[in-house]
């Protein structure tokens, strides 16, 4: 998200935490309110997701619109997270489950083994009223680790799917955004031309060392904190996270046996 909201909605690529405004999450509270969903109620909530993408793409019909979304595209109740004719593309980040124990453990201040057990179950996200954080108000529907990367692999059999290692964006970041972009573009027969100065500074300014100082100098608003009122820090581990030291062995062996299809086909583990 920060390497794309600087490219697109800034004029010099340099990034600052005010641009992530631009990629909206989904489901987002102030819009199912405005269009008069009870967020209180999920199943009022589920049966909108489809109106509600219906007036985003209307107002903005155009031009792409970036959405970043923690939901995975169930059917529940016969009611479809997105289709075709709203999704333009997908971009989907995987990440090593191993590490995102981790770094899921920070965020919500959950032991190892919650967290653990949170990639293993149906789990949601939200639904907490009175959270200081617009996102936290509304269910989003996660899945398990495994059923989320899979569900939106559908879009793959319509050529509107990009897999994006979180471990390849790190190591890789010039290549993979690279990749990016021509994708975005390609969704729409655009013809991509690289702003060199744009992209060189978009690089520059989200390395997640620059990240890290910028929240330590500013309130980064997608921060939570603890019962005591104190922020926990968002850009914590980044690519410093290690399972191997940090997970228990027995929590490993689950992951690695639960996921092992979806590990190896995405390089986690050797077959």
């Amino acid at each position: 998200r920060s390497l794309i909201s600087a490219y697109f909605f800034s004029d010099d690529g340099k990034f600052e935490f005010n641009l992530l405004k631009n990629i909206i999450q989904f489901p987002n509270v102030e819009l199912f309110k405005k269009y008069g969903v009870n967020i209180e109620d999920d199943r009022e909530v589920i049966k909108n997701y489809i109106n509600i993408q219906n007036n985003i793409n209307k107002a903005n019909a155009n031009s792409i619109k970036f959405i970043k979304t923690h939901s995975a595209p169930y059917t529940i109740e016969g009611n479809s997270f997105t289709n075709l004719q709203n999704t333009l593309g997908v971009i989907y980040i995987v990440r090593d489950p191993r590490s995102v124990v981790k770094s899921f453990s920070n965020h919500y201040q959950l032991s190892i083994e919650d967290s653990t057990n949170s990639l293993l179950t149906f789990s949601t996200l939200g639904g907490k009223i009175n959270s200081n954080l617009a996102a936290n108000k509304i269910v989003t529907h996660l899945g398990t680790w495994s059923s989320h990367y899979n569900t939106w692999k559908e879009f793959k059999k319509v050529n509107k799917y990009m897999l994006v290692r979180y471990e390849d964006l790190i190591k890789n970041t010039e290549e993979v955004f690279l990749n990016i972009l021509e994708f975005i573009h390609g969704l729409k027969n655009l013809k991509f031309t690289k702003d060199e100065n744009k992209f060189k500074n978009c690089i520059e300014t989200t390395s997640f060392k620059n990240l890290q100082n910028l929240e330590n100098k500013s309130y980064f608003p997608e921060s939570v904190k603890t019962e005591n009122n104190e922020q926990i820090n968002f850009f914590k581990y980044g690519p410093n996270n290690e399972w191997k030291n940090d997970l228990p062995k027995n929590l490993i062996e689950t992951l690695e046996k639960k996921f092992q299809k979806e590990m190896i086909e995405s390089g986690y583990l050797e077959a």
